[in-house]
């Protein structure tokens, strides 16, 4: 519990030295991390530079949220990353480092699609995030369609 209290003290004053005061602790808990510094491993060049070749269309975010939301496996991604897309997902509190909140356009409009791509795919080493090499490209891209949506919406409804 003491920790837990340190580290809300740490990014609550982190916030704040990045102009951030307007967010409380209740806000942070809703909210999650925002944004995420990572050193994740970079994907290989031939997959890094790879853009969504599927349309943002309604029908591939549907689908992009049922897998994230209900069908994935070995488990859908909202047991790491949260109903919202947060990082705030029920298996979280035990893992180090934290899932990705992919509603923090901070930390998402840094991330390459092919970044998004691979990871899914092969998962992250040094981290929780599992390998989804099973799924077929087009439902990792609406996956990706999907989780970026989540941080670009506005009143709840994807751009």
């Amino acid at each position: 519990m003491k920790r837990n209290g340190m580290l809300t003290v740490l990014v609550i004053g982190s916030l704040l030295v990045l102009g951030r005061g307007d967010l409380s602790a209740e806000d942070l808990v809703e909210t999650g991390i925002c944004p995420q510094i990572r050193n994740t491993l970079s994907a290989p060049g031939e997959f890094l530079k790879r853009k969504n070749p599927l349309r943002k269309e309604p029908r591939h975010l549907k689908r992009g949220k049922v897998l994230a939301l209900i069908k994935a496996k070995p488990l859908a991604c909202k047991q790491c990353h949260g109903m919202k897309g947060n990082g705030m997902g029920a298996m979280a509190p035990n893992m180090d480092p934290k899932p990705r909140n992919f509603t923090c356009k901070m930390t998402m409009g840094t991330i390459p699609d092919g970044q998004l791509f691979w990871i899914i795919k092969n998962g992250s080493k040094g981290t929780s995030m599992p390998a989804y090499s099973h799924l077929s490209d087009e439902r990792i891209w609406q996956i990706i369609h999907y989780i970026r949506s989540l941080s670009s919406e506005k009143n709840g409804v994807p751009e």
